[in-house]
């Protein structure tokens, strides 16, 4: 797999003159000779970067992750699991448990009974008194004295008087003051106000009032006319005043220097540098720019080439001195001793090995049923009761038959001897 990127091709297009055909062979030949080195070091540092992550970097950072494991994650989980569980479980988790099943739970139910008894009493009682201090009373007060003296010695009397007094004075003085208004106020406000008034803004107040503004717009108008023409010969004497100083200002500051800019030095800028500038970047500048690129191109591409034979012959080099007088150390040398090892010593120890420990798995057990029979034997000395036996399989008795064959299964013949002979 090759480790260049994919190039763009070459427009064809593109004109290539006698300068790019005259450098392009001996600028390949010499970056050729400079970058064979510079790609063979590149391939080197690479692959033993690439070795060192294989055999250092990776076995170090697993066995660096497996040693923190080991001294600072393993211990802790150990300890959390083994000792703080353990520990918080059965010294305060048990203890809690208990107390609050045992005692606070049964506690607070009859706090809870006794607290919503008093409760409802005290509620009762409570509610009886207040209403015999601050309802009935007031109940009484209302319904028996406020009510009967508010109906009839306020109420009854204030009807009688609104019906019979206040009412009919009410409807006269409306009446009467409705005649007024009509028949007195309104004819005395026509005709003595409004119609006179009229009379005066119509033949009076009007008249006037136009002739005066027909008088200022006939002012207005002249006074228009005789300040715009003054206006306009003083703008016109002041133009002609500023035509000639603007272009005696032009004459002297202007024109001058927009010749010598236009031309003196935009022709020199543009004929005696940007010409020659543009003509050396496009003719030489970016053909050997382009070949230059081109030779590094086909140079690294060589040198890895280059490299990759160089390395290939020193790999089969390596591989015929020492891979295969290693490979033939290990089949015939390791491989024996490693397996007589396996066989007559690891195997062995391992059988050992695990006898020893089931050994001392079932003394474990063994012990473990003893001292467990033994506290049980010592809580029915303390406490009494019946024994608890370990249920036994029932044994069943072989079938007695006379000696002969029978066909029943699981039957074997039992001597023939009397019970006498036995006695």
């Amino acid at each position: 797999m090759s480790m260049e990127k994919p190039q763009p091709p070459r427009r064809p297009d593109e004109p290539e003159g006698c300068l790019t055909a005259v450098i392009r062979i001996p600028v390949r030949i010499v970056v050729l000779v400079i970058v064979v080195p510079v790609r063979m070091i590149w391939d080197v540092l690479v692959v033993g970067a690439r070795a060192l992550d294989r055999t250092v970097l990776r076995p170090t950072g697993r066995a660096l992750t497996w040693l923190g494991r080991a001294l600072f994650v393993r211990p802790w989980v150990w300890l959390w699991r083994q000792v703080v569980l353990p520990t918080v479980h059965h010294t305060l988790v048990v203890p809690a448990v208990w107390l609050y099943r045992r005692l606070l739970t049964p506690l607070g139910h009859g706090l809870t009974w006794l607290l919503t008894a008093l409760a409802r009493a005290l509620g009762v009682g409570l509610g009886w008194l207040g209403m015999a201090l601050f309802v009935w009373p007031w109940g009484a007060l209302w319904r028996y004295v406020v009510v009967p003296v508010a109906r009839y010695g306020i109420g009854a009397p204030a009807v009688w008087v609104y019906r019979w007094i206040l009412a009919p004075l009410g409807a006269g003085v409306s009446f009467l003051l409705d005649r007024l208004w009509r028949y007195v106020v309104v004819p005395a406000a026509r005709y003595g106000i409004a119609l006179p008034l009229a009379w005066l803004y119509r033949h009076v107040l009007t008249p006037v009032g136009r002739g005066l503004a027909w008088s200022l717009s006939r002012i207005w108008r002249g006074a228009s006319l005789v300040l715009g023409a003054l206006w306009r010969g003083l703008v016109a004497v002041g133009a002609s005043c500023r035509g000639g100083g603007v272009w005696l200002g032009k004459a002297l500051f202007v024109w001058p220097w927009v010749a010598l800019w236009r031309y003196g030095v935009v022709p020199v800028v543009r004929y005696g540098v940007v010409v020659p500038l543009v003509w050396l970047y496009r003719r030489v500048l970016t053909p050997v720019g382009r070949e230059l690129l081109d030779a590094l191109r086909v140079c690294w591409r060589v040198a890895g080439f280059v490299s990759r034979a160089v390395g290939r012959a020193l790999a089969w080099v390596v591989r015929n001195l020492v891979g295969r007088p290693a490979a033939w150390f290990y089949r015939s040398v390791c491989a024996p001793v490693g397996h007589w090892v396996r066989d007559q010593v690891w195997a062995p120890a391992r059988r050992a090995a695990v006898a020893a420990g089931q050994a001392a798995r079932e003394g474990l057990a063994a012990a473990r049923a003893t001292v467990r029979q033994a506290r049980r034997d010592a809580w029915r000395a303390l406490v009494g009761g019946p024994r608890v036996t370990e249920p036994v399989e029932p044994v069943v008795a072989s079938a007695r038959t006379l000696g002969s064959t029978t066909t029943a299964s699981g039957a074997a013949p039992v001597p023939e001897i009397s019970l006498r002979k036995r006695g």
